[in-house]
């Protein structure tokens, strides 16, 4: 107790206590407007309305799941609650919506079937309106979009310093990314932010002390020349997170990570020892820091993982393993292009010669380790040559049979992988000419008010 509270005689001690009182009930009683009541609420299914389990609510950085019977429950909140679920089209609603009734937020179902568009293609009119042409024509709902492409460009003004001071600004490919966004979502299009993490030739050209070395201390690069950032770093980290969530706050409905690894050499040397546990710690941390960073933003992390990653138990020797990346995203995205799996999988030596065998059973094996429901995984697919092995071209017959691997498994939709973002009709299904006709899209997005590669393989 302080000297002036002692000093305070018994009388006005009394009255002080009743005073506090007062305005401690004064507060409690304040309506939404001021500190916000309780909030109390069902998610569900828009098409069957069962209730929807583990479905996410957040209000800032407040994160609460649905119980069983899709409720859930803020001890306060204001402003706008974002809402979202495995499987589904994110939404939001009004915070004061459930400060005095209890309402029902309706989940739309989606499964994002996706183009990827480089860094380079989405700032090409050419090439940015064919996809979009070929989205009016198929099946096609989602983009994914390069914001930090393979060289570690960010293609759009960002505020991050370190964006401009390690010249990853030095070309705008997305003059006004919000725009940008707008403009894709006006068109029905789920949208997916690619930022490749450490793999990031800009910055760890320009900062050596970020970078990985070879043992003689020098700058380490990869077949293709490019350089590396150390994963153990914290300003690499905090970089590509901030990055992320300028992103978020541009209106991606999802954040996707690629390149989330260690690279794949023997040799190198990085700020800390490299050690299996080392590495898993470190991606997983990773994924983990950056999920709670993206929270206010109600949007959707995924992280892309190598193919034979559903397969290994160890952490190929990359910092990736299923188990620990799953626990800190919403979906987790192997790249399954048969042309990867060099030394083949049990019973299958020529991998691309049966595609879809390749893409279930990796699927199958993913699902068998983990427990998780298939929704959980939504894989990236080859809309290329083959390099490998016989360099056959994939046609539609070897896209389709993909896709319907993909989907028999009942996987978060898919996205489609062509380096040069060259693509056809091949292996999609049309729409009706009608639908053509009149433009037609897939259904609106909801969303909540809140450099192409050299190697066909990433």
């Amino acid at each position: 107790m302080s000297a002036s509270w002692r000093r305070c005689p018994p009388a006005r001690l009394h009255g002080l206590e009743r005073w506090l009182a007062a305005v401690w009930l004064s507060f409690a009683l304040l309506p939404a407007s001021g500190f916000a009541a309780a909030c109390h609420g069902r998610v569900t299914d828009a098409v069957s309305g069962q209730p929807i389990s583990g479905a996410i609510v957040t209000a800032g950085s407040i994160v609460v799941r649905t119980d069983g019977s899709g409720a859930f429950q803020f001890p306060g909140s204001a402003g706008t609650l974002g809402v979202r679920a495995d499987g589904y089209l994110r939404t939001g609603i009004p915070a004061s919506d459930c400060a005095s009734s209890e309402p029902e937020v309706k989940l739309t179902p989606f499964r994002p079937k996706a183009l990827y568009l480089s860094f380079y293609a989405i700032g090409t009119r050419s090439l940015r309106h064919k996809a979009l042409r070929l989205v009016h024509q198929t099946e096609l709902n989602a983009l994914v979009i390069d914001v930090k492409s393979d060289r570690g460009f960010v293609g759009f003004h960002s505020a991050v310093p370190l964006a401009k001071e390690d010249g990853a600004q030095k070309v705008i490919t997305i003059p006004n990314l919000k725009a940008r966004v707008k403009k894709l979502h006006q068109q029905g299009l789920y949208l997916i932010a690619r930022i490749v993490t450490f793999k990031d030739n800009q910055l760890a050209s320009a900062r050596p002390d970020l970078a990985v070395k070879t043992d003689k201390g020098k700058l380490w690069r990869d077949t293709e020349g490019m350089a590396w950032t150390d994963p153990f770093e914290s300003v690499v980290r905090n970089y590509n997170i901030d990055i992320a969530v300028e992103a978020a706050q541009a209106g991606f409905d999802e954040i996707q990570f690629d390149y989330v690894r260690f690279p794949d050499n023997q040799g190198v040397v990085f700020s800390q020892k490299d050690t299996e546990d080392a590495r898993v710690n470190t991606i997983a941390g990773f994924l983990g820091e950056a999920r709670k960073r993206l929270a206010p933003y109600n949007v959707f992390l995924s992280a892309d993982i190598f193919g034979y990653v559903c397969w290994n138990r160890n952490d190929t020797g990359i910092g990736q393993k299923l188990d620990e990346v799953l626990k800190e995203v919403d979906y987790v995205s192997p790249m399954l292009y048969p042309s990867t799996f060099r030394f083949g999988i049990p019973g299958y030596r020529n991998p691309v010669a049966d595609p879809y065998d390749i893409i279930r059973m990796t699927l199958d094996r993913a699902l068998e380790r983990t427990g998780v429901d298939p929704v959980r995984f939504r894989p990236w697919l080859q809309a290329f040559r083959d390099y490998a092995f016989d360099h056959r071209e994939f046609s539609a017959t070897q896209i389709r049979d993909q896709i319907r691997a993909a989907e028999h498994f009942g996987s978060d939709g898919w996205m489609l992988w062509n380096p040069r973002n060259i693509y056809t009709t091949a292996g999609l299904k049309l729409r009706e000419p009608q639908q053509q006709a009149k433009g037609e899209n897939p259904p609106p997005v909801q969303v909540s008010s809140a450099s192409s590669t050299s190697k066909n393989s990433k």
